[in-house]
């Protein structure tokens, strides 16, 4: 079931669309759902917008209902329900972004995170979250790693705290299959991977974490999250303070090879 920060008037507005098209198709929900894989519950929850439908769900549903289309041009627009409301700004301007930085200071950013990974991040979340909820938040962080695949590739910088090489969330197994994860994420020619030693005396990123992101065709826009809570930022002299400090955080962190090869050391040890 979607959380209490999912539920949006969009979802309850598809799901009256699509209650609409199987009514005029003269379907039960149950029908409805034996034609598309799903249960007459599922089509129930969809259609009260409790529930963010599949992509595939909704891709049958346009075609068994001959709804031309109607239903598959809400998908994307749906597909950003899955994440909390603070953060589908932000996301769909990282989905276009031609550089994309970040600093991290908990855990490895959600764009690098491992399937198990991130499913052992999100069931330790207080209040703890559904089970399908954070099903649909893993899922929706594994389809941003799409950027890593876009032609021509964005340019990305990535710097984070050397304890998040070794905080073993989820247990050591998945840590392991983290790291690994990492280093061939690091060796792809647009993509820098830096580390900042637990032992720098003077460290710039006090203030905590962000990400910087230039969308195509745009200005440089900052990103600050935490507790539940998302801010993008546009005006033009917080955002040069910010890619500033950046600067200066990877320069005192380890460079890429000194960084890809501390991973390794770790990885070694576990």
């Amino acid at each position: 079931m979607a959380g209490t920060d999912e539920s949006s008037a969009f979802l309850r507005g598809f799901g009256r669309q699509l209650k609409l098209l199987r009514e005029a198709a003269g379907l039960t929900q149950a029908e409805l759902g034996a034609r598309v894989g799903y249960s007459a519950d599922q089509i129930a929850s969809v259609e009260c917008g409790r529930r963010i439908p599949k992509p595939d769900l909704i891709d049958k549903a346009d075609e068994v209902l001959g709804a031309r289309g109607l239903l598959k041009a809400m998908k994307e627009r749906v597909a950003l329900e899955r994440y909390p409301a603070f953060f589908r700004d932000a996301a769909e301007i990282e989905k276009e972004a031609v550089e994309l930085y970040s600093y991290e200071t908990q855990v490895c950013k959600g764009l690098l995170q491992t399937k198990d990974y991130a499913r052992a991040v999100l069931g330790m979340y207080r209040p703890l979250l559904d089970e399908e909820l954070i099903e649909q938040r893993v899922a929706a962080r594994l389809e941003r790693q799409a950027i890593f695949s876009v032609r021509p590739a964005p340019l990305m910088g990535f710097v984070m705290e050397e304890a998040i090489l070794r905080r073993p969330y989820g247990g050591k197994q998945v840590l392991r299959g983290q790291l690994e994860h990492l280093l061939l994420i690091g060796e792809k020619r647009n993509v820098e991977i830096q580390v900042m030693p637990t032992d720098r005396e003077d460290h710039a990123g006090a203030d905590g974490p962000f990400s910087l992101m230039i969308p195509k065709g745009g200005e440089q826009i900052a990103y600050v999250e935490g507790q539940a809570s998302g801010v993008l930022l546009t005006d033009r002299e917080e955002v040069r303070v910010i890619a500033a400090r950046y600067g200066i955080i990877r320069a005192q962190a380890l460079n890429p090879g000194e960084s890809l090869a501390l991973i390794e050391k770790v990885l070694r040890e576990l």
